[in-house]
Protein backbone atom coordinates (compact mmCIF):
# COMPACT_ATOMS: atom_id res chain seq x y z
CA UNK A 1 0.00 0.00 0.00
CA UNK A 2 2.61 2.54 0.94
CA UNK A 3 5.01 2.24 -2.31
CA UNK A 4 1.18 2.75 -4.79
CA UNK A 5 0.62 5.87 -2.49
CA UNK A 6 4.29 7.19 -3.18
CA UNK A 7 4.00 6.70 -6.87
CA UNK A 8 0.74 7.69 -7.21
CA UNK A 9 2.25 11.37 -4.96
CA UNK A 10 5.18 11.58 -7.29
CA UNK A 11 2.61 11.58 -10.29
CA UNK A 12 0.10 14.32 -8.55
CA UNK A 13 3.33 15.98 -7.92
CA UNK A 14 4.57 15.88 -11.93
CA UNK A 15 1.21 16.64 -13.18
CA UNK A 16 0.96 20.16 -10.64
CA UNK A 17 4.23 21.17 -11.88
CA UNK A 18 3.77 20.74 -15.35
CA UNK A 19 0.26 22.75 -14.61
CA UNK A 20 2.30 25.24 -12.71
CA UNK A 21 4.72 25.60 -15.22
CA UNK A 22 1.75 26.46 -17.79
CA UNK A 23 0.16 29.25 -15.77
CA UNK A 24 3.41 30.63 -15.32
CA UNK A 25 3.86 30.24 -19.14
CA UNK A 26 0.21 31.78 -19.79
CA UNK A 27 -0.05 34.68 -16.93
CA UNK A 28 3.67 35.55 -18.32
CA UNK A 29 4.91 35.24 -14.83
CA UNK A 30 8.27 36.79 -13.82
CA UNK A 31 11.12 34.52 -13.67
CA UNK A 32 11.84 35.50 -10.03
CA UNK A 33 8.91 34.63 -9.04
CA UNK A 34 7.74 31.41 -10.46
CA UNK A 35 10.33 29.42 -7.81
CA UNK A 36 8.39 31.07 -4.68
CA UNK A 37 5.16 30.23 -6.53
CA UNK A 38 6.65 26.30 -7.33
CA UNK A 39 7.36 25.87 -3.89
CA UNK A 40 4.15 27.18 -2.60
CA UNK A 41 2.22 24.99 -4.57
CA UNK A 42 4.50 21.86 -3.74
CA UNK A 43 4.31 22.18 -0.18
CA UNK A 44 0.22 22.82 -0.03
CA UNK A 45 0.06 19.40 -2.59
CA UNK A 46 2.74 17.69 0.02
CA UNK A 47 0.61 18.56 3.10
CA UNK A 48 -2.75 17.23 1.14
CA UNK A 49 -0.91 13.76 0.21
CA UNK A 50 0.27 13.37 3.29
CA UNK A 51 -2.60 13.89 5.29
CA UNK A 52 -4.86 11.96 2.48
CA UNK A 53 -2.37 9.08 3.27
CA UNK A 54 -2.28 9.47 6.84
CA UNK A 55 -6.61 9.27 6.43
CA UNK A 56 -6.52 6.39 4.79
CA UNK A 57 -3.89 4.74 6.59
CA UNK A 58 -6.11 5.00 9.72
CA UNK A 59 -9.67 4.29 8.43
Amino acid sequence: MPALFIIFAIFILYTFNNLTYSLCVQREIPEERQPKIFRTINILITILLFSSYIEILYT
